[in-house]
């Protein structure tokens, strides 16, 4: 089964996605994070939208869900721990809930730690993962609305997902991550020929993005709070993998 993907840029620095079921027609919005950019990507490849995954409330995600749903009637879903905040929600999911497009199912994953209540949606048979804001290329979330052991468990859920697994994010970020991420494991040759490659991408106007999981496990330090040589550069080798992610992200905050 194949879930085709359109990904294109919103707002400043947004990504958007449509995800069609190939079998049914059936679409999702990835989150809504301007009507305009999304209408061109409906009007472009010819899908209707019947449904808005949500990840988190954050208006730069949610912008467009009233518009979105006057014009086409569509549902909206979004975590449960937010429905307050999530303009027009009519479903609401919690960790193990299931949500078909079509006929590819995706499974709900609670990721807090961006905000307290963000999900994510894993589309296991496609290979697919939709991460919001809890995992960037190379980097991962601010941590707005909780502390750092919440986003640790976060982001070792996802570290679990099969190598192989299509990442799409909520923004480009990367060519900024990758800078910072250099200072934590500078000796890194995958890390440095990414960046590298990353540099290209972005000079060019492309983008860095999807991703997968095996490239961010070797190379994205908020994966990687095991590495005895990051841990080296931090002074800390023998302090836990959930201190070691929290000093790299108390790093970035500062970079």
């Amino acid at each position: 089964m194949t879930l085709e993907i359109e990904q294109f840029m919103c707002r400043s620095d947004n990504f958007g996605v449509l995800a069609r079921d190939a079998q049914t027609g059936e679409t999702a919005i990835i989150d809504a994070p301007e009507e305009s950019a999304i209408l061109s990507a409906i009007e472009r490849t010819g899908w209707r939208p019947t449904m808005i995954l949500t990840t988190h409330h954050h208006q730069d995600h949610v912008a467009a869900n009233l518009a979105l749903k006057e014009r086409f009637g569509l549902t909206i879903v979004g975590p449960a721990r937010e429905a307050d905040r999530i303009p027009g929600i009519d479903r609401t999911v919690e960790e193990g809930d299931t949500v078909m497009v079509g006929k590819q199912a995706a499974r709900v994953i609670e990721t807090p730690g961006h905000t307290a209540g963000h999900v994510t949606y894993h589309f296991a048979d496609a290979g697919i993962v939709f991460v919001g804001d809890t995992l960037f290329a190379l980097g991962c979330g601010r941590l707005f609305e909780c502390k750092p052991p919440v986003m640790f468990a976060s982001l070792s859920k996802l570290a679990a997902l099969p190598l192989e697994t299509v990442v799409y994010c909520g923004h480009e970020y990367t060519e900024t991550n990758a800078r910072f991420a250099l200072t934590v494991d500078p000796t890194n040759s995958a890390l440095k020929e990414r960046a590298a490659q990353i540099g290209i991408l972005c000079a060019e106007g492309k983008p860095t993005l999807p991703t997968t999981m095996g490239k961010e496990m070797a190379t994205n330090p908020f994966l990687r709070w095991h590495d005895p040589v990051i841990r080296r550069n931090l002074g800390m080798q023998h302090a836990s993998d959930e201190e070691v992610f929290a000093e790299i992200r108390k790093r970035k905050d500062v970079s």
